[in-house]
């Protein structure tokens, strides 16, 4: 890719406009036109930059072009919005300069994306870090929010900005960005109610119907088709390249990002769905019996399902649909109101209660990105402001938007000329005085105070009796009439010129954009900007929390019967603050242009163009650059880039930059009418004589690049020669020393072979003498072994001969024994056989004498007593056998023998019951009182967290052991101990929660029967001291957290500094023994513990909102807390296995 080193390298046309040659209008518009078809979308005048819409992505806002612009100088690189956004950074950040970026154009031409860029290329540039990088997210991430509710698609811009923006971020001395304030101005309110053919209402209607879930619409009322509601515009709800349910998405993640809490986004989408309701209501008439005129609603279920989203009474708000009260100061006085009275304040209501939002959101989003620390910023403002605006129809909204930019233009041209002017005395350049049509007549014509049309519209809305668009205009012709830049019917027919163009209900404007048309129709009725005191009355009495914030003048107890300021006064007032704050920075300006009306790439229409170069002042711009030098460059930079056209500069330069710049200069002969020597810059009048040293430079460049290439091509030769000559000389040594080693090599194989023969020789004699003698050896050997065999084996037959003759007798004599023994036994066992049948004949003799006996008492008694000795031994076995397998003394053993018989069902279910109370009481009896309290403290403890809280299963085996830290004994803690008036039930080190930043300070814990006492670890000085009574409730989670949050009873002294949240090892045990301890005081009432992941925590004047979420385990697997934003601290605990 080839780079670009300046902004005269490689031009497409000419980068800055300055530089045309020659200078028209024509030439102007043909340089646009020629860098828009090479896709070169930016141009420059000085240091403005001018931004033409491609209406189209184009490959030069990726990371690597932001990259390519940083720390660059403005003139440096090809014309972009990068090179503007960079220059006003580093001013920021070196110079310690406040900066401002006023964007300027009209519908469609591209304000809201360039403010987009500039914003997030300062982000990309800016410092790194985990703060940082949050700051940086909430401030890219409030754009979608306001887009959505203040954005709508126009027959000129598919996301047309109806309101105005001016964001001031917020840097510390590092350039880091630390927060940021945002101003909104006029928003176009009118658009809620009605549409133009064409254009739709403000994106979050569309955003909501289209993204929101079936549960999210069933919730606020809605449904999903568009037809349903009056205030949507039919012909263009869907929208070419607008995924509005996508963007709903967004919009609901980035409200997250910012710091918006869940209720108050539920909040948000509950007052949008009501506007959706409002617009459904209709009414008819009704005569009355006096003859009066009075209005009903038609269908009230629009209105019923509206108040139920809002929290109001349905009568209430149907009387103010119907009456209007008018208060003087001793009086009241009703009137009934007529249709058409009625739809006005429908419409007045609805305008009013949007408005009222995005006001709100605004403020909202300030909340959170606002700086936190309270030192000197550094700032830069960026302007996304409603380019000037002329329709086919001009109402008042139209009117203040014109007069927006005439200030805007004003400004711009005062803050160019000015700018100019002090550069040229800065550098100590004569300054030519330069003619410029100045707009302050045009301004003065609309915000005089006596003569201005603001103030005859204030003073008309104001005057009492009978005031109409009519009478305004009337009294405009009365005093302007005489305005070179004010025309209307009646004061043309009083010079005798008759324009059939103008009618009789509109007055124009000669703007310095151009002629406008205003029609006065609806200029007093907007800008009054009436809501009845009876509709704010009743938006003041609903139930929801935000209604209650947007109408603070219904409240009854601060009625105020003074009027209300107009919209005119009211953005004369902010349009006056911001050109004051415009004027303490230092401005760079982007002009947006549109190239085309019909929103499409590749075209590019002449007259459109040339009338927006003519209304943003363009041409001016570029003459008041030129009027002195056209050109202007530091000495440095300059001599840097042409010193090769003098011999005496080239290739080095040893002295000063500006002496070597005026060597130059005079070697080529430029004459000194063409240029002037500031202090650090040199100043050249006209563009011909900047050309003439570019064309010089070229030339020369293609000429040193000719010497390079000589140079470069001898150099290359010569070495490839030196490369040869030295491979020779080493191809020749490599084979002399190859030639040596072969020789050397085959006379050394030689004698080896020489050396071997000789060797084995010698070995081969040795070897046979040696095996002769180990035969000699092996002989005598072998003989003597034979010899000593034979002598053992003769010797071996004669020991085995006797030892057979020994076990033959042996054997004999064992068989004599065993039949001797034999005989005897057979002998003996006859005569046990003839006893023993002796013995059974006497006992069956016996038998039969008791038989004959006792036979006639045997039959009436023998069953029942075989039945009771039968169930006798049965009962003594199942005793005996339920003796010896008896369960554990345990009381949780639950095990028990098996029954052996049925008939013992009821017998052993009693024993088993009697078996386990006995060895309850056994269990009891060994019981201290200490211990009994213990045990009752778990037994509490288990019925208020058991399947409740995930850390209670860990707590059961844990006993609780009270005085953790030994108070009494421990001398470090003796001086606290003495100021204890009560025996202290618990003490331990707990955490205190810091609301700033979610860390931790370690505090003793004492808990008493009457009070619970917070003191300093170190020191042991008590820090706080809460009677029980002022508790109201404990709030804790359902996770395995040592968190827990003390809440006090409102109005008590001890919540002066609010509650206290609090973490420690041992929370189970510290809840239980507050529960209890709180449940036996006299004057107490019974303390809630509240178990949720959610809760809200008073810190002083705020609520906090404690979110205990489960993540990925960090830091050791500990619970950390992070404060999200000024009203949410997120405490993350680690997933349990």
């Amino acid at each position: 890719m080839e780079v670009k080193t300046s902004l005269l390298d490689n031009m497409i046309g000419v980068g800055d406009m300055v530089l045309l040659e020659p200078l028209s209008e024509d030439s102007f518009i043909e340089n646009l036109r020629n860098r828009f078809d090479h896709n070169e979308i930016y141009t420059y005048i000085g240091s403005v930059v001018i931004s033409m819409n491609p209406y189209r992505s184009l490959p030069i806002f990726n990371p690597d072009k932001v990259e390519e612009y940083r720390n660059r100088n403005f003139y440096e690189l090809s014309p972009h919005i990068y090179a503007l956004a960079d220059e006003a950074y580093r001013s920021l950040r070196d110079q310690d300069k406040d900066q401002c970026i006023l964007i300027t154009g009209e519908s469609g031409a591209g304000k809201t994306e360039a403010s987009k860029l500039v914003m997030s290329y300062v982000a990309a540039v800016c410092g790194k870090g985990q703060e940082v990088n949050k700051v940086k997210e909430q401030l890219l991430q409030s754009n979608p929010v306001l887009e959505a509710f203040g954005n709508a698609k126009t027959v000129r811009n598919d996301n047309s900005s109806r309101f105005g923006k001016y964001m001031d971020i917020e840097f510390d001395f590092k350039g880091d960005p630390l927060g940021g304030v945002i101003s909104n101005y006029l928003l176009e309110k009118s658009r809620v109610v009605k549409q133009p053919r064409g254009e739709r209402n403000f994106h979050v209607f569309y955003q909501l119907l289209s993204g929101a879930s079936d549960d999210t619409l069933k919730k606020l009322k809605l449904d999903r088709d568009f037809s349903k509601y009056n205030y949507l515009s039919l012909d263009s709800a869907a929208v070419n390249g607008l995924d509005d349910a996508a963007n709903f998405r967004t919009v609901k993640n980035a409200m997250q990002i910012v710091g918006f809490m869940e209720d108050e986004v539920q909040s948000v989408l509950e007052l949008v769905a009501a506007v959706l309701k409002l617009g459904n209501i209709e009414f008819k008439p009704e005569s009355r019996c006096n003859g009066t005129d009075e209005s009903r609603i038609k269908d009230k279920n629009d209105l019923k399902e509206m108040c139920e989203l809002l929290g109001i009474e349905q009568s209430v708000l149907e009387r103010a649909f119907s009456y209007r009260t008018v208060e003087a100061k001793l009086e009241k006085v009703s009137t009934t109101l007529n249709v058409a009275q009625a739809y006005y304040a429908r419409d007045a209501l609805a305008k009013n209660l949007y408005s009222r939002l995005f006001s709100w959101l605004v403020t909202r989003i300030n909340e959170s990105i606002k700086a936190q620390t309270k030192a000197r910023h550094k700032v830069m403002g960026v302007l996304d402001i409603y380019g000037f605006e002329i329709f086919e129809e001009n109402s008042f909204e139209q009117f203040i938007i014109n007069y927006c930019n005439e200030k805007l233009q004003q400004i711009f041209i005062e803050l160019t000329l000015r700018e100019e002017q002090e550069e040229y005395i800065r550098e100590g350049i004569e300054w030519t005085n330069i003619e410029y049509f100045n707009n302050a007549i045009i301004c003065d014509l609309i915000e005089n105070h006596q003569s201005g049309i603001l103030a005859m519209l204030d003073e008309e809305c104001l005057r009492p009796g009978t005031v109409t668009d009519e009478t305004f205009l009337d009294k405009l012709n009365t005093i302007c009439a005489e305005h070179q830049h004010f025309e209307s019917r009646l004061s043309k027919n009083s010079k005798y010129i008759t324009d059939h163009s103008l009618p009789h209900t509109c007055f124009r404007i000669q703007h310095y954009a151009g002629k406008v048309l205003y029609r006065a129709e609806g200029f007093v009725d907007k800008n009054n900007d009436l809501l009845y005191r009876d509709l704010s009355q009743a938006m003041y009495k609903a139930n929801h929390s935000l209604i209650k914030q947007l109408f603070p003048e219904g409240n009854p107890a601060k009625v105020n019967l003074k009027r209300p300021p107009t919209a005119g006064f009211q953005f004369k007032a902010s349009v006056g603050t911001l050109m004051r704050n415009l004027q303490t920075k230092n401005p760079n300006y982007i002009r947006c242009i549109k190239p085309n009306d019909k929103k499409a790439s590749h075209i590019f229409t002449d007259s459109l163009v040339c009338h927006q170069v003519r209304y943003l002042g363009l041409m001016e711009n570029v003459r008041v650059r030129r009027a002195g030098y056209a050109f202007r460059q530091a000495y440095e930079p300059c001599l840097e880039r042409y010193k090769m056209l003098c011999k005496r500069t080239w290739p080095h330069w040893s002295g000063p930059a500006r002496e070597g710049v005026e060597v130059l200069m005079a070697d080529l002969k430029v004459p000194a009418e063409e240029f002037s020597y500031g202090r650090s810059k040199i100043f050249i009048r006209n563009p011909r004589s900047l050309f003439f040293l570019e064309e010089r430079r070229r030339q020369c460049l293609q000429n040193l690049a000719t010497l390079i290439q000589k140079i470069y091509r001898g150099w290359k030769c010569r070495t490839h020669f030196l490369l040869l000559k030295k491979s020779q000389i080493v191809v020749s040594a490599w084979y002399r020393r190859y030639a040596q080693q072969k020789k050397y090599k085959k006379i050394k194989s030689a004698t080896t072979v020489v050396q071997s023969y000789t060797r084995g020789w010698q070995a081969r004699k040795l070897l046979r003498e040696l095996k002769y003698q180990k035969r000699c050896k092996e002989a005598v050997t072998t003989i003597a072994a034979f010899w000593h065999g034979t002598q053992a084996r003769m010797e071996l037959r004669r020991l085995k001969q006797e030892a057979r003759n020994k076990h033959a007798v042996t054997v004999i004599w064992a068989y004599w024994q065993g039949t001797k023994a034999r005989r005897e036994l057979k002998r003996l066992k006859e005569e046990a056989r003839r006893k023993h049948a002796v013995a059974v004949i006497w006992a069956y003799w016996q038998g039969l004498k008791v038989r004959r006996e006792y036979r006639k008492f045997f039959r009436a008694n023998a069953g029942k007593k075989i039945y009771d000795f039968t169930i006798q031994r049965i009962m003594q076995k199942y005793f005996l056998g339920l003796k010896s397998t008896l369960p554990s003394m345990s009381p949780i053993d639950k095990s028990w023998p098996a029954r052996p018989y049925l008939f013992l069902d009821g017998v052993h279910t009693e024993l088993r019951t009697v078996f386990h109370h006995w060895r309850c009481k056994k269990y009891r009896s060994q019981f201290t009182e200490e211990k009994k309290a213990v045990y009752e403290e778990k037994l509490e403890a288990s019925e208020i967290f058991k399947d409740k809280k995930a850390l209670y299963p860990s707590s059961v085996s844990q006993p609780f052991r009270g005085d953790y830290l030994e108070i009494s004994k421990n001398p470090k803690y003796q001086k606290l101990n003495s100021a204890m008036e009560e025996k202290v039930l618990l003490a331990d080190v707990v955490n205190k929660i810091n609301r700033a930043n979610g860390k931790g300070t370690a505090r003793i814990f004492l808990l008493t029967k009457n009070s619970v006492v917070l003191a300093d670890q170190k020191t042991g000085q008590v820090k706080a001291s809460v009677p029980l009574p002022d508790l109201t409730s404990v709030s804790v989670s359902t996770q395995s957290d040592g968190f827990f949050a003390l809440k006090l009873k409102e109005g008590s002294a001890s919540a002066i500094k609010g509650d206290f949240l609090l973490s420690s090892e041992h929370l189970i045990e510290i809840i239980t023994k507050l529960h209890r301890t709180g449940a036996t005081a006299a004057d107490s009432e019974q303390l809630n513990i509240d178990i949720s992941d959610e809760f809200l925590v008073q810190f002083k004047h705020d609520k906090v909102c404690v979110k205990f979420i489960q993540g990925a385990p960090k830091n050791g697997n500990s619970v950390s807390c992070k404060r999200k934003n000024n009203r949410l601290l997120e405490v993350s605990v680690p997933t349990t296995a």
